[in-house]
């Protein structure tokens, strides 16, 4: 059932049939397009207050920008301690920043988006195989659209597939065989560059450089490849609806579509393509562990008439795999003054609950609170 705008949602909508028949189809989002709708169903629609593109003037565009950090000269230690503070920075008050000079290839870069491109334009049967709600599955690779298709309050303009990199390797003949190269390629990079990032948080922190390393912030590697198609109506829909990451830390590659935002200041805040750079932001894990020093920061992806957008999203976590291990705020980083702000919980816990309560719009570090 499709409406034109949300004053006109018809009295016989069911909302569960059409997300069930929505998910059936297994083709998602991109199965839509695909056969040449022109309105959006009614269960992609979202609040007005959620989609408006709200953000800054010219004028305050100029004052808020993500700051983009050269990482070149990292081994010398006059340029290390300045690009640790400007990681500091960047860390504590905007929760991301760009990297450029980071290490990872301009090709490997644009093969990997070809790769996460060409999983979703292969052909649709061969795509469904990967696809399934089971976010406990064994499958080294899970694809659907909408993680929360059935908890959230409103569907995402959005299709995605996640890959576990890391702490254990998959077989490379269990990846898609379309990206299954670049995919394992693309992941050792990252890592790489992931083990770097965590030194220089650390070091920002005041901790010695292996510290966040040390107890496994870079231990789990889960790579995401989104996909948005292009929308008719964006409008009425978001891509992405704000929320804040469930990582340690997330290194997110995108293409030059454009429509990722950060809430800064309460404004809505672009994030440009700069070729070549890479997004780094700070996830709940590490504003728990920093006890609020870092900050794990609200964003969104706006739904846009140009696509499709294409982004790799490479998140720091060991996700929904067994673990016992209790995260909470670093001792070292804790005093009479600076007493302890949340509880301790394990990397699954957390993600059981930040899966089951979906992208509502709310805080999931919130109920570990003290």
């Amino acid at each position: 059932m499709v409406a034109t705008n949300r004053n006109e949602v018809p009295t016989n909508y069911d909302r569960k049939y059409e997300l069930k028949a929505f998910d059936d189809t297994k083709e998602g989002v991109k199965g839509l397009v695909d056969a040449g709708i022109t309105e959006i169903p009614r269960i992609f629609y979202h609040p007005p207050e959620e989609c408006s593109i709200d953000n800054t003037s010219d004028s305050e565009e100029v004052r808020f920008s993500i700051p983009v950090i050269d990482l070149e000269g990292l081994f010398d230690p006059n340029k290390r301690k300045a690009i640790v503070a400007a990681v500091g920075e960047a860390s504590e008050t905007w929760g991301f920043f760009q990297i450029s000079k980071h290490g990872i290839p301009f090709d490997v870069l644009e093969e990997m988006k070809d790769g996460v491109r060409g999983f979703y334009e292969q052909d649709t049967e061969v795509k469904k195989q990967y696809y399934t709600r089971d976010q406990y599955s064994s499958s080294t690779v899970v694809y659907n659209s909408n993680f929360d298709l059935y908890s959230a309050p409103a569907t995402n303009w959005r299709d995605s597939f996640q890959c576990y990199m890391a702490p254990t390797t998959p077989k490379t003949e269990d990846l898609p065989e379309v990206c299954r190269e670049i995919l394992v390629e693309y992941s050792k990079q990252v890592m790489k560059l992931g083990n770097l990032l965590f030194e220089l948080l650390s070091e920002a922190l005041g901790l010695n450089p292996s510290h966040l390393n040390d107890i496994d912030c870079s231990e789990g590697l889960i790579v995401l490849g989104h996909y948005y198609p292009s929308c008719p109506q964006p409008e009425l829909t978001i891509g992405t609806s704000k929320h804040a990451d469930n990582s340690f830390m997330t290194v997110l590659l995108q293409d030059n579509i454009g429509g990722l935002q950060v809430l800064h200041q309460n404004k809505w805040i672009d994030v440009p393509h700069v070729p070549g750079a890479l997004v780094v932001n700070i996830g709940d894990f590490v504003q728990l562990i920093s006890n609020d020093r870092f900050k794990s920061v609200e964003h969104r992806v706006l739904a846009n008439h140009r696509g499709p957008r294409v982004s790799v999203a490479s998140f720091f976590t060991t996700g929904l795999l067994p673990s016992t291990k209790l995260c909470g705020p670093i001792k070292e980083l804790l005093s009479e003054d600076n007493p302890p702000k949340y509880r301790e919980t394990t990397v699954r816990d957390y993600n059981a609950y930040y899966v089951k309560k979906g992208l509502d719009g709310k805080s999931a570090l919130s109920h570990l609170k003290l």
